[in-house]
């Protein structure tokens, strides 16, 4: 039977395990802006809450916008907390409307090899 000093020694040393930092020390971006994509129509609502939407900038449903972190804007999530979800993100994660729009384009599908008129001028 083992002694009570040597478990206390495993517990501690299993703890101090799983509670240990990430090896890697990379220093991350810190969170500048709020990613809020409306999940829930305002169909039915009151005008203020469709009001508060049209301020964020969403007009339709599954819209991502990003603002910055500040009173005024968090202020305008928590009026529309049921209708949105809402990530914490950098600055460098930050996409305006044509980069998510390229982002969400499927491959063509195609690759264009070559001309038949080019090829046979030559």
């Amino acid at each position: 039977m083992a002694s009570s000093s040597s478990w206390a020694t495993l517990r501690t040393a299993r703890r101090s395990l799983s509670t240990s930092s990430p090896r890697h020390t990379q220093a991350l971006a810190p969170k500048t802006h709020y990613k809020i994509t409306l999940q829930r129509s305002a169909i039915a609502l009151p005008s203020r809450i469709k009001d508060t939407l049209t301020s964020l900038g969403i007009h339709r449903r599954l819209q991502t916008v990003y603002h910055p972190h500040n009173q005024i804007n968090a202020g305008k999530i928590l009026a529309v907390k049921e209708l949105v979800t809402v990530e914490n993100v950098s600055a460098e994660e930050v996409r305006t409307k044509t980069e998510q729009r390229h982002e969400r384009r499927p491959p063509r599908g195609f690759v264009v090899k070559g001309n038949k008129v080019e090829q046979q001028a030559l």
